[in-house]
């Protein structure tokens, strides 16, 4: 569990446990720099003027900043072109000093975010959302991921969750948490089930999960007549109302029932950023 946790144990703790992984990509960094004369950076693309995008991206590059990560940025207007897209994607890979290559989602309706993912170096994908990096995780190749399910697994395993044998209820079916999360879950043994916005009757799955992952973007919608006491939560939802943010799930009253909870904001967002260094500092490192 990480160290210096100076408020109720029954929450995870996300912003710690982050900043103890970047950390350790800080030093492994500083190693590549010394040692190879290899300093990792990740080129990111914006295509359009989405203020969420853009925050992320800011986001993102701060924690770069921190771990001594290049960032590198390409704004494109909204109504630049596929061809366009891909032709910037394939300078990205043929370039020696770009180590992750990272296509902000979502993209503007008239582009098809699987055709650009597919032609990402998937060496270079720090979002893990290559089919081949996808279909590695399928066998258990765990190298380059989808970044969100990744550090849940890290926050599982740190806080000393047991897994193997475990009821774990994901619910949210997206490829960027929903479906890797659960393929994650599988290569550790849990049995899995997964539902969705057409699962009915979601109560009677997910009352009687060991563990719990939310990831839909609805507000609150796990109660605390939804899990049984001692409950694993993961809320990785977020949602917005005014300047207020929340998560999936009722934190308030559904932490009375749980051993551990995360919180939202605060507990999956911060992991899922670190893991993304994380994955830079591996594409950098395939080069020695």
């Amino acid at each position: 569990m990480p160290e210096g946790q100076n408020y109720d144990p029954k929450i995870i703790d996300g912003r710690s446990l982050s900043k103890k992984i970047e950390s350790e990509v800080s030093s492994k960094v500083q190693n590549l720099k010394d040692r190879y004369n290899i300093t990792p950076s990740l080129s990111t693309i914006v295509v359009g003027d989405d203020p969420a995008s853009k925050m992320y991206v800011k986001l993102k590059h701060k924690a770069c900043d921190r771990v001594g990560i290049i960032a590198e940025d390409h704004f494109l207007s909204e109504d630049t072109t596929q061809d366009e897209l891909i032709e910037l994607v394939h300078s990205l890979n043929s370039r020696d000093d770009i180590h992750g290559i990272l296509v902000q989602l979502p993209l503007p309706e008239h582009i098809n975010e699987q055709k650009v993912m597919m032609e990402i170096d998937p060496l270079k994908d720090a979002d893990g959302f290559h089919p081949q990096n996808m279909g590695n995780l399928l066998i258990g190749n765990e190298e380059f991921v989808p970044c969100t399910p990744k550090g849940i697994m890290t926050a599982l395993e740190e806080y000393d969750v047991g897994i193997e044998g475990s009821d774990v209820v994901v619910v949210g079916h997206s490829n960027v948490v929903g479906k890797p999360m659960a393929t994650m879950l599988l290569n550790r043994n849990a049995t899995v089930s997964v539902c969705h916005v057409y699962t009915s009757n979601l109560n009677r799955y997910t009352v009687n999960a060991d563990i719990l992952i939310v990831a839909t973007g609805v507000k609150h919608l796990i109660k605390s007549d939804m899990v049984k006491e001692g409950v694993v939560v993961i809320d990785a939802g977020i949602s917005k109302e005014g300047d207020k943010v929340y998560g999936d799930v009722d934190f308030d009253n559904v932490k009375q029932k749980a051993s551990l909870i995360t919180p939202v904001p605060g507990g999956v967002g911060p992991l899922t950023i670190a893991t993304l260094m994380q994955h830079v500092l591996k594409s950098a490192q395939n080069k020695i």
